[in-house]
């Protein structure tokens, strides 16, 4: 039921672009106003929910803006209740969710110290050692809270209080159940999470967490010089590292191939032998699609997108354009790194950064639109501190900025929005229908960030056959470049000369991610 109103709310606001929403500031922060109350009210899209408690859904309206101010009074007083209700009943939950909140703030905490690493720390070796020794001793305490020793004990009476309210004369079994939806899962995703937790040694938790420091300086340094040898070794230790974090969360079930078990952090239940399946498909369908594209006479230029232009005017118009879909500057902030990225502290602090070039203006803008539908994502969660309103998965998260990037920001009607906010040495030679047709080109790049629509699922086919080549040992990484340069050729037909545009493009996996999982761009 949920995705089918999802589909139809989603067919409705392209419909309104289809009629020119965006040729006014106050349709278009309407369209982002409505986009908004489609993902914060979608059950899949909040994650760890079976389903969306009223009170639960009117909050999320709320925070879209179209709801009465008695109605958020009665949504307030329903979240009170069925919170309150249990928290006076059961001092065990009311303890377990105070200790979940310290966790999920500390980690804030630390997410904060990552932000200001890849935005605004010093770049020298000293300065990347010593925010690795701070986010290690903090990744220490973390661990230590996450895997407190009274957690089973308070799970466990925190049940059996839920399961004793249905002896209460006062409350049936049926009414329990649905009062204490929220809570069960609570438990149960607070069960797992500590399981998990538990089987990593306090070192190791640590060590994971230095390393990311580290390596990102490492990735920086490479980059900048287009030699992937100074990376390698990091990078191995970021692989191997990675895999045994792996190794202690899959437990004693040696059935569950490495990958898979990686995967499952970020999509839950997806298996790597699924992804194969779709990827081949894909990957058989396109390639000979895209040669057929390529061969074309009729291709779009794209000159309307290149000439020179200044940084900073680029930065405001991207400001201005993400502010108009919905991204709240109150609750956020817009900064420039080497990789455009999101990342939250919470729903009141979601920040986003984009990069630009003075000889192209569309790459920053289309990662800003990118960035600011994660963003916005994540600033209508709610700000329970709890697992249970963290969001669903990578491919929900991606299906988010993907719509606005794609969806929106590729129509011939944003298009026409956008161009009097361009540069007039743009809009004095080219039409919106230039604009409309240099960002539909199909076109070979190096820069999976910059790939058209056509030929970005094979960018990221490409990362994930190296990616889990080596989590299971079939290759090394000292030959990533050579297999890198040579998938790039037989898949895109695009020659890799240098590091900085093959191999070394990749910042994810400095942040021991399973990073070349972005098959949730296009399988969502």
């Amino acid at each position: 039921m949920h995705v089918s109103k999802l589909s139809l709310s989603m067919l409705s606001l392209l419909a309104a672009a289809k009629s020119n929403a965006f040729q006014s500031t106050t349709a278009a922060a309407a369209a982002a106003a409505g986009a908004r109350r489609i993902a914060t009210n979608t059950a899949f899209l909040l994650p760890n929910k079976s389903a969306v408690p009223a009170a639960v859904r009117v909050h999320h309206q709320v925070r879209g803006g179209s709801i009465s101010t008695s109605s958020i009074a009665a949504a307030k007083a329903a979240n009170a209740e069925v919170s309150a209700s249990l928290e006076d009943m059961s001092p065990s939950y009311k303890e377990l969710t105070t200790k979940l909140k310290i966790v999920t703030q500390l980690r804030r905490a630390s997410a904060v110290l990552d932000y200001d690493r890849m935005v605004l720390m010093p770049s020298s070796d000293d300065a990347a050692a010593a925010r690795g020794a701070q986010q290690s001793a903090l990744a220490a305490v973390i661990h230590e809270k996450a895997t407190d020793s009274s957690i089973p004990k308070l799970i466990a009476e925190a049940e059996a209080d839920i399961a004793n309210a249905t002896t209460n004369a006062n409350v049936n079994a049926v009414n329990a159940g649905s009062q204490f939806k929220d809570e069960l899962r609570v438990l149960e995703l607070t069960k797992q999470s500590f399981q998990k937790n538990a089987r990593i040694p306090v070192d190791l938790e640590a060590k994971r967490a230095a390393l990311a420091s580290s390596a990102y300086g490492a990735w920086v340094k490479a980059r900048t010089a287009s030699d992937f040898s100074i990376f390698a070794p990091v990078l191995k230790d970021c692989f191997d590292t990675a895999k045994e974090v792996a190794v202690c969360h899959r437990g004693d079930d040696t059935s569950i191939p490495l990958y898979t078990q990686m995967l499952d952090e970020f999509e839950m239940g997806m298996q790597a032998d699924r992804i194969d399946a779709i990827f081949a498909e894909i990957q058989e369908a396109l390639v000979p699609l895209i040669a057929k594209v390529l061969k074309a006479q009729t291709a779009p230029s794209t000159d309307a997108l290149r000439g020179t232009f200044d940084i900073d005017q680029q930065k405001k118009i991207n400001e201005d354009i993400v502010t108009t879909m919905g991204f709240d500057m109150e609750h956020g902030r817009a900064d420039v790194s080497i990789h455009p990225f999101t990342m939250s502290f919470g729903p009141s602090d979601v920040r986003i950064t984009s990069r630009y070039s003075t000889d192209e203006w569309y790459q920053g803008m289309a990662a800003g639109i990118h960035e600011a539908g994660h963003a916005m994502y994540e600033q209508n969660v709610k700000d329970s501190c709890m697992d249970i309103d963290s969001y669903l998965s990578m491919g929900a998260h991606e299906s988010q900025s993907l719509f606005w990037e794609r969806h929106i920001g590729m129509s011939k009607e944003f298009c026409t929005w956008i161009f009097d906010k361009l540069p007039s040495s743009t809009r004095e030679l080219y039409s919106p229908e230039d604009i409309y047709g240099a960002i539909s080109a199909v076109s070979q790049t190096e820069i999976r960030v910059e790939a058209d629509e056509l030929t970005y699922p094979l960018h990221v086919i490409l990362r994930y056959n190296i990616e889990r080549d080596v989590v299971e040992g079939k290759m090394e990484v000292d030959d990533i470049p050579q297999k890198w340069n040579e998938l790039m050729k037989s898949m895109l037909d695009v020659e890799i000369t240098d590091d900085a545009k093959g191999c070394l493009q990749v910042s994810h996996l400095v942040s021991l991610f399973v990073c070349l999982f972005e098959f949730a761009c296009f399988v969502t």
